[in-house]
């Protein structure tokens, strides 16, 4: 095999299976900063190897072998505590056993790792910024370069923010354990809020050139479907990759071909990924099975599902989507979500009406640097015909926008509203 696809096939076992193989090593070390290590040089075996010898029948199977055979030698070199020897040792003699064989993993203990390890990375005594770069780091197999393309920050920024947070884990002294059921719940909140915070940042990216960057949403995604396996009995979480998948399939939509903003009302909705669509509508479903009521990933998911619902703007359900909101207000009080909530009463029941709800939020501390508050009001505004104070408020979003491809289409609107009167 040619050395570019052994490449692309190490790139490839690497991504989906780097959080098996680090998570159980962690389990054992008890130190992740220790297992990504011994990950790291079985991954770069691998690169040695595999082009000599080809690549192996159980490819995931062959790197955690190696990477628990290094961890092996590197605990004897600086004698650590025997059991953990024993215990790896055995462990290490069960995975070549099933490498020698080609059996299946024990898939349950894979998966307690992969859930241990999403726990660990989104643990609460870390920054948000910290938790989206370790787990695209441990969890998403992502290099350090990538994580910063991805973020649009410095590749040192990203660096250091691994290392504090691992040097945090330890000094907090984190398990690597499951959290006690009494926990469990807040913390699988942090996970949640770390793979919702990775997704938006790709579906409307707050700064840079780029108003999208699928790569990003794509990642969370499939995390999040990881997640959805490894904690089956959880509606948010089925909630969330329900929105994820909704949200994902109308990526190739939202953007022109110049690159520039597509509000949903005018996008083709031919180009909505009808498989993803399906995917989200089955998540939906399963989050409706579980208990206890709809959060607010599931309230987010089955608006979003309205619009899927939707094969013409027209046909959109505004009255239900307003109805969905109102609850989502009921278990949320975050002030985005009533604004979100009064542009659907505009869309339902006029401009005018929706304006009323929108200047209620004008001194919302929160929303003071929100680039959407002036951006909702100046359209809202335009289409009383009040152009001129449109236009100010246009303007202002524009001001406040990070994102370049949105800040051009807002100032765009601006310039539209000097020509707009008696229209």
């Amino acid at each position: 095999m040619a050395q570019s696809n052994v490449s692309r096939a190490v790139e490839a076992v690497w991504r989906l299976e780097s959080a098996r193989i680090i998570g159980g090593l962690a389990r054992i070390l008890r130190d992740v900063d220790l297992a990504e290590e011994m990950a790291q040089e079985a991954l770069l075996a691998a690169l040695e190897q595999w082009p000599r010898d080809g690549v192996p029948p159980n490819p995931g199977a062959w790197l955690t072998v190696i990477a628990k055979r290094r961890a092996v030698d590197r605990l004897r070199r600086l004698e650590r505590l025997e059991r953990k020897q024993q215990e790896l040792g055995q462990d290490l003699h069960d995975m070549q056993q099933a490498l020698d064989d080609d059996a299946a993993l024990d898939e349950r203990e894979i998966n307690d790792d992969v859930l241990r390890l999403m726990f660990v990375c989104c643990h609460p005594a870390l920054s948000a910024e910290a938790r989206v770069s370790l787990t695209l780091r441990l969890l998403g197999g992502l290099t350090t370069r990538e994580i910063a393309r991805a973020c649009l920050v410095p590749e040192a920024t990203v660096a250091q923010r691994i290392v504090r947070a691992k040097r945090t884990l330890a000094a907090r002294g984190v398990v690597f354990e499951l959290p006690p059921t009494g926990e469990r719940a807040e913390r699988l909140a942090s996970v949640l809020e770390c793979l919702y915070l990775v997704f938006n940042e790709g579906y409307a990216a707050t700064s840079g050139d780029d108003w999208t960057r699928p790569d990003l949403c794509f990642e969370a995604l499939r995390l999040g479907r990881i997640l959805a396996e490894l904690a089956p009995q959880d509606a948010e979480v089925h909630g969330l990759v329900a929105l994820m998948e909704l949200q994902a399939s109308r990526l190739r939509a939202r953007v022109g071909t110049g690159g520039e903003p597509i509000g949903i009302l005018e996008q083709d909705r031919s180009r909505w990924d009808r498989l993803l669509i399906a995917r989200g509508f089955a998540a939906l479903l399963r989050a409706g099975q579980c208990s206890p009521g709809p959060g607010p990933y599931v309230l987010q998911a089955a608006i979003a599902a309205c619009h899927a619902r939707a094969r013409l703007p027209e046909d959109t359900d505004w009255s239900q989507i307003v109805a969905l909101y109102t609850a989502l207000t009921g278990v949320t009080a975050s002030p985005v979500v009533r604004l979100n909530r009064a542009v659907a009463v505009a869309m339902a029941s006029g401009p005018a009406e929706g304006l009323v709800l929108v200047d209620e939020l004008v001194n919302e501390n929160a929303l003071n640097s929100y680039h959407a508050l002036p951006s909702v009001r100046a359209d809202l505004l335009a289409k009383l015909g009040r152009h001129d104070e449109a236009r100010v408020e246009f303007e202002r979003a524009a001001a406040l926008a990070g994102n370049a491809k949105e800040r051009a289409i807002l100032l765009d609107r601006a310039a539209e509203q000097d020509g707009a009167h008696g229209g």
